[in-house]
Order: structure tokens, then sequence, then C-alpha cells
């Protein structure tokens, strides 16, 4: 092969390694922007009330766990069915809350169809204001992110 060849087959390679890289860090974008769509689907669902919606952010396997403490105590719950049965009274009885939700992201990792998230929320509505500090996991199931566990330790402000 010619030198000029060698270098255009250089080049080329690079052109098209280039444009892998960018469609990558392109999906990585879309992925980590679904992550954390539905991650806001799933507060915001369950804040509203939404039953449906809430159900349709988590996998329904008995491998999924919630958690959530503060200084009451801890509260967890494991597999789908147990934590579909500890929210029933929950979807029955409250009304909804108009809560503004904003979350800081920490971090977001993604590892083929699985995600590891970090991030601090803080709830505000009308009576009092909420900060946590949050860990969520992910699966991708048929093309869609869905929460797999979720866990909440509520951060109080220094005095």
């Amino acid at each position: 092969m010619s030198s000029r060849r060698k270098k255009i087959s250089v080049l080329v390679l690079n052109c098209l390694l280039s444009m892998v890289g960018v469609s990558l860090y392109a999906q990585g974008d879309k992925d980590k922007n679904a992550i954390k769509a539905v991650i806001m689907e799933e507060t915001t669902s369950f804040m509203k009330v939404d039953r449906k919606s809430w159900v349709n952010t988590w996998v329904q396997a008995p491998y999924v766990y919630w958690s959530y403490s503060d200084s009451t105590g801890t509260s967890f719950v494991e597999g789908w069915d147990n934590l579909s049965k500890t929210f029933d009274t929950y979807f029955r009885t409250q009304k909804p809350a108009t809560s503004k939700i904003v979350n800081h992201w920490i971090e977001i990792r993604i590892y083929g169809n699985g995600a590891f998230v970090r991030f601090d929320q803080t709830i505000e509505d009308e009576i009092d204001h909420d900060k946590t500090s949050q860990v969520r996991v992910l699966e991708k199931k048929a093309n869609h992110w869905k929460v797999v566990l979720m866990a909440a330790e509520a951060k109080y402000t220094k005095k």
C-alpha cells in the first residue's frame, strides 16, 4: 500500500472513530436525560398520588428495593409485591400535593442496561420543605429506563 493510501486510510479510520465517539456520547446524554425524566416522574407521580404513573416508573420484580431514613428511623421494603401493597393506603387516601421538586444531580453512571444515580432532592410545599440525599438504580427494559432501587436519607441543616 502506498504512503498516500495509508495516510488516507488512517484519516478515514480516525473520522469513523470520531463519529462513533460522538454517537456514543450523544446516546449517553440521551440515556442520562431519560433517566432523569423517569426519576422526576417517579417522584412527581407519587406526590400527585397518581398510582398508574408511579407504577409505570418501576421494574415490577422481586428484587426491587425501597428505603427511607430520617430522624425517626429507617423504613425499607423488599420486592415489588410488598412495595405495591405498602403504598396501597397512601394511594387510596392521600390528596395530591402541589410541591416544587428540585434535583441536584451529582452522579449518573450507565453500565450497559443498568444505571446508578446519586442526587440531592428538595421538595417544597405550602407547609414545609424536605431535603434528601438519594440513590437510584435503574434498568433499561424494552428501551425504557425503570427504577429498581430507591434509597433516600433526610438531610438536616447544621445549626
